[in-house]
C-alpha cells in the first residue's frame, strides 16, 4: 500500500521552504536583507537555533549570502541568466537591442495581459501606486527617477502575472538593461515631448489593467514598447548622421 508514516516537519525545513518561496514568487529580491536574527525569529515563530539552521541551508543552495559585520543578503542570483560573454555580445551589436525590444513586447503583452486576468487587487493596486509616482516625478521634471520608476512600472505588471519562470527571467533582463547594456535608459526621458507621450503610454496600460481588459492590457503594451523601438531606431540614426555631419564640417574647415 502506498502509505507512509506521518512525521512532523522540522522547525528549520518549514522556514527553508517558506524563504524559499518568498524568494522564487519574487517577493525577496536579489541584494535584499533579512531582518536580524533575533526579529526574524520572532517573526517566524522558532527558535534562534532552528532559524540559524535553515539559513545555513539556504546558504548551501546559493539562495542566500552572508556579509560580514552587515548581515544575511538574498543572492544575486539573476546573473547567472546570462553568461558574461553573451553580455559582452550583447553590448557590442546593434542588433541585440532591437531582439530585446522585441523579447520585451512579446512577454511584457502576455504579462499584462495575464496581470489583467490574474492579478489580484492588492497586485493592480501596486500598479497603480508606481504610476501615480511616475505621473509626480513627471510633474517635477525629475528624469533620473521617472526612468527608475518606469522599470518598476513594468516589473510590477510582470510579479502581477504571477508566473515564476516569466519574473525571474524579465528581472534578469531589467537587470542588464539597468547596466546600460542594452541601451541608456536615461535617454529615453532627456526630451520633453519623448516623456510626455511615455507617460500616455504607461497610463493606457494602466488603465486597461485596472479596467481588467486583457486584451487592451496587451494592445497597450505592445504600442508603447514599439514607440520605444521607434525612438532607438531614431536615436541611432541621429548619432550616425551627426558623425557623417562631423566629417563634413572637418572637411569643409580644413579646405578653408
Amino acid at each position: 500500500m502506498p502509505f507512509q508514516k506521518v512525521q512532523t516537519e522540522k522547525l528549520s525545513i518549514a522556514v527553508v521552504k517558506q524563504i524559499e518561496l518568498l524568494i522564487l514568487r519574487g517577493i525577496l529580491r536579489p541584494g535584499e536583507q533579512l531582518p536580524a536574527e533575533r526579529e526574524l525569529a520572532q517573526r517566524m515563530g522558532v527558535s534562534r537555533p532552528s532559524l540559524r539552521e535553515a539559513i545555513s541551508e539556504l546558504q548551501g543552495q546559493g539562495l542566500l549570502t552572508a556579509k560580514a559585520g552587515s548581515g544575511i543578503y538574498v543572492a544575486e542570483v539573476l546573473g547567472s541568466a546570462f553568461s558574461p560573454a553573451l553580455v559582452r555580445l550583447f553590448s557590442s551589436h546593434e542588433e541585440a537591442v532591437f531582439d530585446y525590444l522585441s523579447f520585451r513586447r512579446d512577454m511584457e503583452a502576455l504579462a499584462a495581459e495575464r496581470a489583467a486576468r490574474l492579478g489580484s487587487d492588492s497586485d493592480l493596486k501596486v500598479v497603480q501606486a508606481i504610476f501615480d509616482k511616475m505621473e509626480a516625478a513627471h510633474a517635477r521634471n525629475a528624469s533620473e527617477a521617472e526612468a527608475q520608476l518606469d522599470a518598476e512600472f513594468h516589473m510590477a505588471i510582470i510579479e502581477a502575472s504571477h508566473n515564476v519562470v516569466m519574473l525571474h527571467m524579465m528581472r534578469s533582463m531589467y537587470d542588464l538593461l539597468q547596466q546600460g547594456v542594452f541601451y541608456n535608459r536615461q535617454m529615453m526621458f532627456q526630451q520633453r515631448t519623448t516623456r510626455e507621450a511615455i507617460l500616455d503610454q504607461h497610463r493606457a496600460i494602466n488603465v486597461a489593467l485596472q479596467a481588467r481588459d486583457p486584451e487592451g492590457a496587451s494592445d497597450a503594451v505592445q504600442e508603447h514598447l514599439s514607440f520605444v523601438r521607434r525612438c532607438m531606431e531614431d536615436h541611432q540614426k541621429a548619432v550616425r548622421n551627426e558623425a557623417i555631419a562631423r566629417q563634413r564640417l572637418e572637411h569643409e574647415t580644413g579646405q578653408a
